[in-house]
């Protein structure tokens, strides 16, 4: 039977963590506020989707900013630490469709695999990137605009390109 995740229009106190001078911006979504937890001073842009699950966390640590129009789906965990820029249209991702042995059977059908995704303090991931399920971005990391991030990046290390490859700055 098909279900609904809601309109994901909540107020601040339905958070299970929010703190002072927090800025969430008119049609942001956060899904599962229960399991989403906002640092003081923390930014929302518009349009951002916030998509907790019902079971692990999605953390945004004190000053980060998150974009307008991001994406972040928290199915695997996501933690943010303090001071994180989130561009524009990025889009975190933490669980996959495991692609069945019996090409037969559809993707969807396959089962879901989950994997936590970090960003450290300080980094920063650049407009419309992407990143991918259980990759942890290092403190101080900058990645690039529009790069794929499919496995860690360093601390202090810059990543660009598709799919993103580190090098130290």
């Amino acid at each position: 039977m098909p279900s609904s995740h809601g309109t994901g229009l909540i107020s601040q106190e339905e958070l299970s963590t929010c703190g002072n001078l927090v800025i969430i911006e008119p049609g942001a979504l956060i899904f599962h506020p229960e399991n989403v937890e906002i640092g003081d001073e923390v930014y929302v842009g518009h349009y951002a989707i916030l998509k907790g699950y019902y079971k692990n966390t999605l953390t945004v640590g004190a000053r980060s900013w998150i974009g307008q129009g991001a994406f972040l789906h928290a199915a695997g965990g996501i933690h943010i630490g303090e001071c994180v820029g989130i561009g524009p249209g990025v889009k975190i991702l933490t669980s996959q469709h495991e692609i069945p042995a019996d090409p037969r059977i559809p993707i969807m059908q396959g089962p879901l695999l989950f994997a936590e995704v970090v960003l450290e303090d300080g980094c920063d991931i650049g407009v419309g990137a992407i990143v991918m399920p259980g990759v942890r971005v290092g403190r101080g990391a900058q990645v690039g605009a529009g790069a794929v991030v499919t496995r860690d990046v360093p601390a202090g290390a810059i990543a660009v390109g598709v799919p993103a490859r580190s090098r130290a700055r």
